[in-house]
């Protein structure tokens, strides 16, 4: 693993500032005014002479294997292989990140470090190990959307999907750019309060709820999941809030309710006790989301997919292995009823 420069790669979404070399980046919603020589807040993204420069471009931090439930997404192919990738960086800073090695390397010492893997090879490993998809995932894909972006539309030529697993603070012009080439998201909703976002994510709600709204507009299909922390986000009204959130948009979005273990600088927490995912993942239900799951929480039966209408077990999981699967295409096994989802590599991007 080496430092790599993608200076040559010349950014997206972004212009000059009042006619300086400065520039304003409109990438993500914090809408980055950046000095020449200087980094947006992601530290990926850097001004060089007046025009803003990619420098994660091809320079693969991580790359591997894995099960689509990993993302998670229970509803998108399931049972399939994702080809995950990721570069350094973020535009968030978590106090509680489960990948802060590799997502605040650039803000923390300035490294750019990966290996190259161009777009096109990226594609190849993704048919030749059988995936269904690509997903860019483990830190967040909107700071390396120009990589994206050059792996998703070859991707598509090639007959696979394309993931993002994101914090939902992209811009609606980013979304707007990778949108005919993206089929599934998880959008990570920390909370349901904006002093929680500006506290511990060092950012604001409403661009991350906007996200969410735009990509169902498109025809992505959503899945969120919240990290249920005790004594910061684990209010019954707050969930309440969040889940009504969900359900004014779309009940069949699927939400998954994420147990928090201590990490990074947020080690003063305890391990969320089962009853509180228990209590969360009622609180769904009670506002009206057909489809409530359990995260981080190993054997839980609130991991699998029961039927809305008749209750039936139709995709059973443990972890991110699944089990049998009662469906006749899209339908449950037993009543018929539709379930929301893409169960086949050739369904369109409408929800039901």
């Amino acid at each position: 693993m080496t430092e790599c420069d993608g200076s040559s790669v010349r950014a997206v979404l972004w212009e000059p500032w009042r006619g300086s070399t400065s520039v304003h980046c409109s990438l993500c919603a914090h809408h980055c005014r950046i000095e020449p020589g200087a980094r947006g807040l992601c530290g990926v993204r850097e001004n060089r002479d007046g025009v803003l420069r990619a420098l994660t471009f091809g320079c693969a931090i991580s790359a591997a294997v894995d099960p689509i439930e990993k993302k998670p997404l229970f509803h998108f192919l399931p049972t399939s292989t994702s080809f995950s990738i990721a570069t350094v960086g973020c535009n968030f800073t978590c106090s509680f990140c489960q990948n802060s090695d590799i997502s605040q390397m650039p803000r923390d010492g300035g490294h750019i470090r990966g290996s190259r893997f161009p777009p096109g090879e990226v594609v190849s490993q993704a048919v030749e190990t059988g995936c269904s998809s690509i997903s860019y995932t483990y830190t967040e894909p909107t700071v390396y959307l120009e990589y994206a972006l050059a792996c998703a539309e070859p991707a598509v030529d090639a007959g696979l999907k394309n993931v993002f697993v994101t914090n939902g603070y992209m811009t609606p012009e980013a979304l707007d750019l990778i949108g005919p080439y993206l089929h599934a998201a998880n959008v990570d909703l920390k909370s349901f309060d904006d002093d929680f976002y500006r506290a511990y994510v060092g950012a604001r709600l409403s661009p991350v709820l906007r996200s969410i709204r735009q990509l169902v507009d498109m025809g992505v299909w959503v899945e969120v999941t919240t990290l249920v922390i005790p004594g910061l986000n684990d209010g019954a009204d707050e969930l309440r809030s969040l889940a009504s959130f969900l359900v004014d948009i779309d009940p069949h979005i699927p939400w998954h309710v994420s147990r928090f273990h201590p990490s990074f600088l947020l080690l003063d927490r305890p391990v969320t006790p089962l009853a509180t995912i228990e209590r969360a993942l009622a609180i769904g239900r009670q506002e009206g989301l057909h489809y409530v799951y359990a995260g981080n929480v190993p054997g839980s039966g609130s991991e699998s997919t029961s039927c809305p209408e008749c209750g039936v077990v139709v995709i059973e999981r443990a972890g991110f292995r699944t089990g049998r699967v009662r469906l006749v295409g899209d339908s449950c096994g037993r009543c018929g009823a539709r379930i929301a989802g893409v169960f086949t590599s050739t369904e369109s991007r409408e929800r039901v």
